[in-house]
């Protein structure tokens, strides 16, 4: 494959410029700050593209640094290249929001569609990588012959190890340390033993909040405590008129000074007792006797006491007019003693007489205050005895009711105590079921919290066990590096070593016949007398090894018969007159594919000239 021409509408500085390559060799001429990178950089750009970076990457990135100076909307260009005998035009439009690729088959005469498989071909299987570390060849960027030294040796590591010169051991090597840490640093070690002791905490609690204790009855408490207090509502509210009502009675049997049953009977009994005397007594003061019986006794006693006057007073009177058969003396004072004994009976009639109308006026006065009070009428009849056995019937079931009443009152009273123990107890048991639902909910959210770590950690040891795949391929990538890196005689290393030999030679005019590298990657040049260390040789010489090294590794890694030109981009700045002579000489013969060589020194022209060395010559 050969690059034909380039049309640079704007990259760079470069605008509405045409620049044709030939055959063979190449030279592109340019002092500094002509624009030689820029044409380098167009030419892998048309190949692989130029994308922008995003943040402050954009700022120093290849997009931006090579934007058009001029007419800033035309970001774009054409390149036509020859492969497989076969012509193609590459088009692209670099510019951000308007990108754009076209690939035209001039020797068919139309469009292609740029498929893997096409740039695969047009690329001669090089990849963007690939191409910058092989056919795009620089100068070594190590200052010191030391530094030198190392940059060699990284690359030839590897490329023994992966086959691309993108791969840095060293660096790569470090970075999986690095991540390697990075990720440590990241996990969790303790997430495992304090998930395992909350899934224990989490069974021990729901377990706990499984017993029958923490069953809710606070609804249930509730309602009875409920009932109870309606219960004992209707009881206070029947309590209260019952005691009303009891009031009133008592006060009622109070006014008329009965305190019971019992008084009413006595009272009763009592008046009825006085009824009867005073019956009895207004009898027997109305009967005529009571008064004749006396007057009879004193009419017997005055007959007596003249017939005893008469016996002892004028005894001859009384003998002329009675016949007696006892002595007038003694007749006389027996008729004495007789006239005593009527007295004192006529004295006793009108006593009991008295004693009788006392006891009537007695027994009317009380009768009368009795019918009084109750009756309202102080006449003493038997319709008023009567009216009073129903006024005391009235006051005895008025009493009994008040006793049943203060009777029921007792009950009621041990019933509204019983009720309010019971509503104690319910508030008791309200405030335990509180309690225990309050212990209950601090559970319940000590679970909820205990399942909301477990399930954090449950994502932490999720991340853990991707965390420790991680480590595992970082550590499978370190092994698998390291393996490799020590596998130096294997496949690509050993071909990479032979094909780096044959070239070395070449370059050095046959001051160096071959390069040998061993398992440690220390790497010699092979003299006709001795092995000399890489260390050894001149800044020049490893320069030589260098291009070797990367000549070599082109070989190998393109695909196919074609291959890319190698481009030169002041690669011989360490080079003296002699060593770029047989440089250039040796290249000529070495490849003939396409080469083109950037310089800003005049010397490779001035070189091919003097030696007769065919080259195109492009100056800008």
């Amino acid at each position: 494959m050969k690059i034909l021409d380039l049309h640079i509408d704007g990259f760079g500085k470069f605008h509405n410029r045409d620049i044709s390559f030939s055959d063979g060799l190449n030279i592109v001429y340019g002092k500094n700050e002509a624009g030689k990178s820029t044409l380098h950089t167009f030419i892998r750009g048309m190949f692989f593209g130029i994308e922008r970076q995003r943040g402050r990457a954009s700022k120093n990135d290849t997009y931006t640094k090579y934007e058009p100076w001029t007419n800033s909307g035309t970001y774009e260009g054409r390149m036509r290249i020859e492969c497989d005998g076969q012509i193609y035009r590459i088009e692209r439009r670099f510019q951000k929001g308007s990108k754009s690729l076209s690939i035209i088959n001039e020797t068919l005469g139309k469009a292609e569609n740029p498929t893997p498989a096409l740039w695969d071909k047009l690329r001669c299987g090089l990849s963007e990588t690939a191409y910058t570390n092989t056919i795009s060849i620089g100068q070594l960027k190590c200052a010191t012959d030391q530094g030198m030294v190392g940059e060699l040796r990284n690359y030839i590591a590897n490329l023994n190890t992966s086959g691309s010169m993108a791969l840095n051991i060293t660096k790569a090597s470090a970075y999986l340390k690095s991540q390697r840490r990075e990720v440590e640093s990241q996990m969790v070690p303790e997430a495992a033993r304090t998930y395992a002791s909350l899934l224990g905490e989490i069974r021990k609690i729901e377990q706990e909040i499984a017993a029958p204790r923490y069953a809710n009855q606070l609804t249930a408490y509730r309602s009875q405590k409920s009932q109870v207090k309606k219960q004992l509502e209707e009881r206070q509210k029947e309590k209260e008129a019952l005691l009303e009502k009891a009031a009133k009675g008592r006060q009622l049997l109070l006014s008329s000074q009965f305190t019971d049953p019992g008084s009413v009977t006595s009272y009763l009994d009592n008046a009825k007792t006085l009824y009867a005397d005073h019956q009895r007594a207004r009898e027997a003061c109305g009967r005529k006797s009571r008064i004749l019986l006396p007057l009879l006794f004193f009419v017997l006693m005055a007959a007596s006491l003249t017939g005893s006057v008469l016996c002892l007073a004028f005894p001859g009177l009384a003998a002329k007019y009675l016949s007696l058969p006892l002595p007038l003396p003694a007749l006389g004072g027996a008729l004495a003693g007789l006239s005593l004994v009527f007295l004192a009976a006529a004295l006793l009639g009108l006593s009991r007489g008295r004693r009788l109308k006392k006891e009537l006026n007695q027994s009317a006065q009380l009768l009368s205050e009795i019918f009084s009070r109750h009756l309202g009428d102080s006449s003493i009849s038997a319709e008023a005895m009567e009216a009073l056995e129903v006024k005391m019937g009235e006051f005895l079931r008025l009493s009994r009711a008040v006793a049943q009443s203060e009777e029921t009152l007792s009950r009621l009273s041990g019933d509204i105590a019983a009720l309010q123990a019971k509503e104690e107890g319910c508030s008791g048991q309200i405030e335990e079921q509180q309690r225990i639902q309050w212990e209950l909910e601090q559970k319940l959210e000590h679970l909820d919290s205990c399942k909301t770590r477990a399930e954090t950690l449950k994502h932490v040891l999720a991340e853990n066990e991707r965390l420790q795949e991680e480590l595992d391929a970082i550590d499978l990538a370190q092994d698998t590096m390291t393996s490799l890196s020590t596998s130096i005689r294997d496949s690509f290393g050993l071909y990479l070593n032979k094909t780096a030999s044959d070239l070395i030679s070449g370059i050095t005019g046959g001051i160096y016949t071959s390069m040998s590298i061993d398992q440690n990657l220390d790497i010699s040049m092979n003299t006709p007398t001795r092995l000399v260390p890489i260390e050894q040789v001149s800044s020049g010489a490893m320069d030589q090894i260098y291009l070797a090294v990367r000549l070599a590794a082109a070989k190998l890694v393109q695909s196919g018969p074609d291959t890319m030109p190698l481009i030169f981009d002041d690669s011989f700045v360490l080079y003296d007159d002699e060593r770029l002579k047989t440089a250039l000489k040796w290249l000529v013969k070495a490849f003939d594919s396409q080469i083109i060589i950037f310089t800003c020194h005049k010397r490779e022209a001035q070189l091919l000239t003097a030696n007769q060395v065919p080259y195109h010559l492009i100056t800008i």
